[in-house]
């Protein structure tokens, strides 16, 4: 079978970094964006063959888990594989390595959109016939996605507004800024004295430039955080993440 990896070490700048020098989980999820999107367009279902289609690559879920957390001035190497497709959705996956040793794994799920009607598109009809997107048949080992369970209190909670330099080329705001919205809540020296082990990953609704969203947290215990992103006009679920702390 043909190998569909693509690796990439990446330098962690001190721009990507935290003041415990650990890799900010956004600049993780942009690296991962950026993979994934040039993997694609090496395969032949990137930017360049969907767009003039109308469609777009929408990202739907992550599950995340680390063994160990990256941390600057360690070598970083990501891998990624598509892992194919079934009739509605397509799967990737992502290995994190540091210094040569797997520290963490992540698993998607990507849905392709109709940019202008929004509706999901049939991902087996637009790209089945590339040979380099195979059907998707599980393995053992995958990581299974945990479910997400509603908050029942809201213990911390912020309001922000979506910056131009939030959107994407989607015209959208990026995925990577969700994970940003819903951390910072979160006291200081809760961010500061814990490290990220898993996370869960649901992003359900869309907000552009000039949209408000409110960020709620609840506590569930000391190693676990529910969080929402909830849209300010329409109290819609925007994303809805579950962290587990070590």
């Amino acid at each position: 079978m043909k190998d569909l990896t693509l690796e990439k070490n990446i330098h962690i700048r001190y721009s990507d970094s935290d003041c415990n020098d650990r890799l900010k989980p956004f600049s993780l999820l942009n690296f991962f964006q950026d993979l994934a999107a040039e993997s694609a367009e090496k395969l032949g279902f990137g930017y360049s063959a969907i767009y003039p289609q109308k469609l777009m690559w929408v990202l739907l879920k992550y599950r995340i888990e680390f063994t160990d957390y990256p941390i600057h001035g360690k070598p970083l190497t990501i891998k990624t594989e598509p892992r194919g497709y079934n009739r509605m959705f397509a799967y990737r996956q992502f290995e994190i390595y540091v210094d040569g040793k797997l520290c963490g794994r992540a698993f998607s799920v990507w849905a392709l959109v109709n940019s202008e009607t929004l509706e999901i598109a049939h991902v087996e009809k637009v790209i089945g016939s590339n040979e380099n997107m195979p059907k998707f048949f599980p393995r053992e080992g995958d990581l299974k996605f945990g479910k997400i369970a509603p908050l029942t209190q809201t213990d911390y909670e912020e309001t922000f507004k979506v910056r131009y330099n939030d959107i994407d080329v989607n015209m959208h705001a990026n995925n990577g800024n969700y994970i940003v919205w819903a951390l910072e809540p979160l006291p200081y020296e809760w961010k500061h004295e814990k490290k990220l082990k898993n996370i869960d990953i649901v992003f359900k609704k869309e907000i552009k430039c000039g949209g408000q969203l409110v960020s709620k947290i609840q506590q569930v215990d000391e190693h676990t955080t529910l969080h929402a992103l909830i849209h300010a006009q329409t109290q819609e679920d925007l994303c809805l993440i579950q962290c587990e702390w070590a």
